[in-house]
């Protein structure tokens, strides 16, 4: 029940600063504005900390796409059971403004709304007196202290934040669809919801879309916040027989129906036909290729949470797509009906290692659970990552076999596809031999055999004997001798010229 009702009558006291911006800033707002609210529960700080805790809780979503680090669930979680407390008492207080507004002095409807929600509210502040007590600050302090760093290292106003967007975009679109098509007050509550996702992805990580959206976003909020503040005062009138005969029951219908119509009128003037919204927003939200790359972006950064040594696997990139381009301009590699072998490589030489973030044995393994099991990225099909995922699976270890499971999984257009791949990334990773040199590999086949020339490489030195069984499943995928050696020099500057 947060409408523009609520925003205009919360207003704080003038000379109190404007709060700054940033995970760190709202986290000690928290434990500001729970000093200002125990004081008794007045709904200006009952608004103002559930401000700075839905702020929290926001911003821990947007980066919890990315970081799966525990303590940021850990966070939202402490905060969860304050937060629903003060919002019930919240409820309330906006109720009873509500009450005041439409209703009149003396009507018997209007005292018994109002009785109603005076014992309601008294019995919710001792609900969030208890709650607030028990929230543990001294923990709340030592996420202040860590989890603002981790947040920082993903850039505000970023293609991945972009991405992000587009997919809070997507869902309230769609929500958008059915509240229009179905006009029910279940479809337009859930559109609120999706509309407020969306805000506050853009109003925390996309600073320059927010200055030219967040008055809109704000006011659609608003707007179908009030719809929403009506429906439940209908509902608890109709609930504790506040109406003792139709007359003032068909009185109080029609008050409410007209301010609800104004508020639902105005949402579609705004959101329908062709200077919609939604179009503006989305022309600035990442389509066609930029999609495909905002994607693979964001499964970088997501990588490079989990994996510890990072650096590794973006070598393993490099040197995975320059096998493959060689080896495709030869004709060697077959190429995926319904996806983008080259970008599935990437993902998958990207991702390889992100399971030693639960330990270094079998974490291949890992990597594949960890991959099968995150949301599909806007711009992927599932079909894609679950590809990615089998890739990564076996860039080490066990040799695949069409009989595996994870293979059996696929379809049997993608099998092949897999093999092929997963011997460049296994080979690939192998090459990555030079304690962080920068890796290059310049490929030629000549009379059936794969030549892999290799910047640095040495025939007797340890690591060819492991580079040596590395390729022993792309020559046994692609029916082709392979053969690796040392980068000759004219190579060797044709391949720096060309990065």
């Amino acid at each position: 029940m947060e409408g523009a009702l609520v925003e205009a009558n919360a207003v704080t006291t003038a000379d109190r600063p404007k709060p700054k911006l940033g995970l760190r800033a709202w986290m000690e707002r928290v434990l500001e504005e729970c000093e200002r609210a125990s004081a008794g529960f007045e709904p200006d700080p009952v608004h103002d900390l559930r401000v700075a805790l839905r702020r929290c809780r926001s911003l821990s979503d947007g980066i919890m796409a990315m970081d799966s680090d525990p303590a940021w669930k850990d966070m939202k979680k402490a905060g969860k059971k304050l937060f629903q407390a003060l919002g019930d008492l919240r409820d309330m207080q906006v109720m009873e403004e509500w009450i005041a507004k439409l209703g009149e002095a003396g009507d018997p409807v209007t005292v018994r709304l109002l009785e109603h929600v005076r014992v309601r509210t008294a019995e919710c502040k001792q609900e969030a007196f208890q709650d607030l007590d028990q929230f543990d600050r001294k923990r709340w302090r030592q996420w202040g202290r860590t989890l603002p760093g981790r947040s920082a290292r993903v850039r505000p106003g970023s293609v991945v934040f972009k991405h992000l967007a587009l997919e809070k975009w997507t869902a309230a679109y769609d929500l958008h669809k059915r509240a229009m098509r179905t006009r029910s007050q279940t479809a337009l509550h859930e559109l609120r919801i999706g509309i407020k996702r969306f805000r506050y992805t853009v109003e925390n990580f996309l600073p320059r879309q927010h200055a030219a959206w967040g008055n809109d976003l704000k006011e659609l909020q608003d707007l179908l916040g009030e719809v929403h503040d009506l429906d439940v005062l209908w509902a608890t009138a109709v609930q504790i027989g506040a109406f003792l005969d139709p007359e003032s029951r068909s009185r109080w219908r029609e008050k409410l129906n007209e301010e609800r119509a104004k508020r639902v009128t105005r949402y579609r003037e705004k959101m329908l036909g062709p200077q919609s919204l939604w179009r503006v927003w989305r022309a600035e939200l990442p389509a066609g290729p930029q999609l495909r790359s905002a994607a693979m972006n964001r499964l970088r950064v997501w990588a490079s949470f989990l994996d510890p040594d990072f650096a590794h696997a973006q070598r393993v990139v490099r040197l995975a797509l320059q096998l493959f381009d060689g080896l495709a301009h030869a004709g060697l590699l077959g190429v995926g009906p319904h996806h983008d072998s080259r970008i599935v490589l990437e993902a998958a030489a990207l991702l390889h290692d992100v399971g030693r973030a639960k330990g270094n044995k079998s974490h291949h393994k890992d990597s594949f659970n960890l991959i099968q099991g995150m949301a599909i990225p806007a711009g992927w099909t599932p079909r894609e990552l679950e590809l990615a995922a089998v890739v990564a699976r076996y860039h080490r270890g066990a040799l695949p076999s069409l009989r595996n499971q994870e293979m059996q999984r696929l379809d049997l257009q993608d099998r092949k596809v897999a093999l092929q791949l997963s011997g460049v990334l296994r080979l690939a990773n192998r090459l990555d031999f030079r304690d962080g040199a920068d890796p290059n590999v310049h490929v030629e086949v000549r009379d059936r055999v794969m030549t892999v020339q290799v910047a640095g490489y040495r025939p007797l030195e340890r690591s060819a004997e492991g580079i040596a069984a590395a390729g022993h499943l792309l020559e046994t995928v692609l029916r082709r001798p392979l053969l690796v050696r040392g980068m000759r020099v004219a190579s060797r500057e044709r391949q720096i010229a060309r990065s």
